[in-house]
C-alpha cells in the first residue's frame, strides 16, 4: 500500500523485490551486464515496465549540459542503477 509521503512506494517495492530476486538466484560475483540481463527478465515477469539504457539528458540550471545512459528507467519515474560491488562508495552515488 502507498504511503501519501511516499507515493511511488508500491513501485519502489517492486523493483527492489525484483532485485532480491535476481541477487537470491545469482549471488556476487557477476559483471553488472549479467545482472543487468537478470533484472530486465524479472521486471518483465513481474509487470514492471521499463526502459533499458535509455539517455537521459542533464541540466544545469535551465541549460541542457550533456547526457547520460542509466541502467534503468523504470515507468518513466525511477531511475535504476546496478553496481556489482562490495562497498558503494560516495563516488557511486555523485553518479546518480
Amino acid at each position: 500500500m502507498s504511503e501519501p509521503i511516499y507515493p511511488d512506494s508500491d513501485l519502489t517495492g517492486k523493483i527492489i523485490g525484483c532485485a532480491i530476486e535476481v541477487h537470491t538466484h545469482l549471488g556476487n560475483g557477476f559483471q553488472e551486464v549479467i545482472y543487468q540481463r537478470a533484472l530486465a527478465f524479472e521486471f518483465r515477469r513481474q509487470a514492471v515496465g521499463y526502459i533499458r539504457e535509455p539517455e537521459i539528458e542533464i541540466y544545469y540550471k535551465q541549460d541542457l549540459i550533456g547526457s547520460r545512459r542509466v541502467d534503468f528507467m523504470i515507468e518513466d519515474k525511477i531511475v535504476v542503477e546496478i553496481k556489482a560491488l562490495l562497498i558503494l562508495e560516495p563516488v557511486h552515488l555523485a553518479k546518480l
